[in-house]
């Protein structure tokens, strides 16, 4: 059993915004995996699913962003679960827009979803997959650009970041963080 958590912040004020990449990224694995119907559990939306013989928990925890962990642990401990059966899924500031980052481990590096997380399981040792949304422009404040919606010129990128993300997910679930860290770190548009 493989927890999947995309992180977000819920209401339709929130949607389609650059912090909630990870939403949008578990509804595209929901869809592709074709997932049970949501259902409201751990304080947030879960759906179930079984991704190559493997069933997968699929969460959207709705206390908002900076209190991500009570939801998390809760759904930790109902499945029994060890940390490398979680999947973290969130935005990232510090990389490119658009690039993928999947490690085994690390701090919370800024996203304070992340660090909510890490504090409720007193561990920085669990999957986690950055989706880049890249530095905010001369003059924003981060919370004004993490807050926003994505341009026009930005949307096709995303589209096709987040969609690579939920492939990359999927992939997690089949085959791991190592085989899916050296298919997915990769820049897709770099030569081979």
């Amino acid at each position: 059993m493989k927890l999947i958590v995309g992180l977000g912040n819920p209401g339709r004020k929130y949607e389609l915004t650059r912090h909630n990449v990870g939403f949008i990224v578990a509804d595209k694995v929901a869809v592709l995996t074709s997932a049970s119907a949501t259902k409201t559990k751990f304080e947030g939306e879960l759906c179930e699913s079984s991704i190559g013989g493997e069933k997968a928990a699929i969460l959207q925890p709705h206390t908002f962003m900076n209190a991500s962990g009570q939801s998390v642990r809760k759904a930790m401990d109902f499945y029994k679960l060890s940390l490398e059966d979680l999947l973290v899924v969130c935005d990232d500031l510090n990389l490119p827009s658009g690039k993928l980052r999947l490690r085994p481990s690390g701090s919370a590096g800024g996203q304070n979803g992340l660090k909510d997380i890490i504090r409720h399981l007193g561990s920085e040792s669990f999957p986690r997959l950055r989706v880049g949304i890249g530095r905010p422009p001369e003059g924003w404040a981060v919370n004004d650009y993490v807050l926003g919606k994505f341009s026009k010129q930005e949307q096709e990128t995303f589209e096709a970041a987040t969609t690579r993300a939920a492939h990359a997910t999927i992939s997690f679930v089949n085959h791991g963080v190592g085989q899916t860290m050296s298919e997915f770190n990769a820049d897709p548009a770099a030569p081979k």
